[in-house]
């Protein structure tokens, strides 16, 4: 998101816990504008090394969010998927942020309301939902709260076509557009393999070469991170106790206890070298 940013002209400050964990997230983001620049100026080299030193021109780094607040039109919060954490993150801003500043969250499965509830901006607070990996990805889900002022929920629609990205539009409800339709289909396959019906190399082959899908449903499961997976579905079975498509599962819930989370640990429903 930094990087979209930036490359769109946006003068931006990526906040973080470190000092360590900031120079490791530039340095993968010159990295990443290294592919891009390749990608995008093939034939005018000079043409990608301009591109990527005016992008670097508009990065500024910061471990004190209170401090770099006050002069911002916009907040992006992309931090851990834990609501308590998120809020005590917004209060504090909501503090030093001007009056004009708008607040969004990029979570994926949290509710939006309950975050912007902790401010005094609810009118001021929406949800932009961007897609991993950012730079590659062109859809941004556009959330709007019943308290949403129109006027910030356009100001976030135009932020997101200015990064070059596609912009829908949903309301606050239970994983947006994208994840409430793709994570009750990728718990159903997994369903689907715990009752033996099908092999998950089979759900995923037939999920490729049937739906045309990039990857199957245990190949995503892995790469998105089963923990990740089990928390999404965790709080929304209990938000709705009585959906069946929300219903945990005794073999993600397996996985998870014995630390096989996906690709980031080396295994999950697949083993990786």
């Amino acid at each position: 998101i930094f990087q979209v940013a930036a490359a769109s002209g946006h003068t931006v400050v990526l906040v973080d816990q470190s000092d360590e964990i900031l120079k490791k997230s530039t340095k993968g983001i010159e990295e990443s504008l290294k592919r891009v620049a390749k990608k995008k100026f093939a034939d005018k080299p000079e043409a990608g090394a301009e591109f990527i030193n005016k992008t670097l021109k508009n990065l500024t780094t910061s471990t004190d969010a209170a401090s770099v607040v006050h002069s911002t039109d916009l907040v992006i919060e992309a931090i851990v998927e834990n609501l308590e954490v998120k809020n005590k993150l917004f209060k504090t801003l909501d503090k030093f942020a001007p009056e004009h500043t708008i607040f969004a969250s990029n979570t994926s499965s949290l509710q939006i309301t309950k975050m912007a509830n902790a401010t005094t901006r609810q009118d001021r607070f929406g949800g932009l939902h961007f897609f991993n990996p950012v730079p590659m990805m062109k859809l941004v889900e556009v959330i709007k709260t019943p308290m949403t002022s129109q006027k910030t929920f356009e100001s976030l629609v135009d932020f997101s076509k200015a990064v070059g990205k596609s912009p829908v539009s949903c309301k606050d409800t239970p994983g947006f557009i994208v994840n409430r339709l793709l994570v009750p289909y990728m718990m159903e396959a997994v369903r689907l393999f715990e009752r033996g019906d099908a092999s998950k190399e089979d759900i995923d082959v037939a999920m490729k070469l049937g739906a045309g899908y990039p990857m199957g449903p245990f190949e995503l499961l892995d790469y998105v991170g089963l923990d990740t997976s089990k928390y999404i579905i965790d709080g929304w079975h209990s938000l709705e106790p009585n959906n069946p498509l929300f219903a945990p599962s005794p073999l993600l819930n397996k996985l998870v206890e014995e630390k096989k989370l996906g690709k980031k640990t080396g295994e999950g429903f697949y083993k990786y070298k």
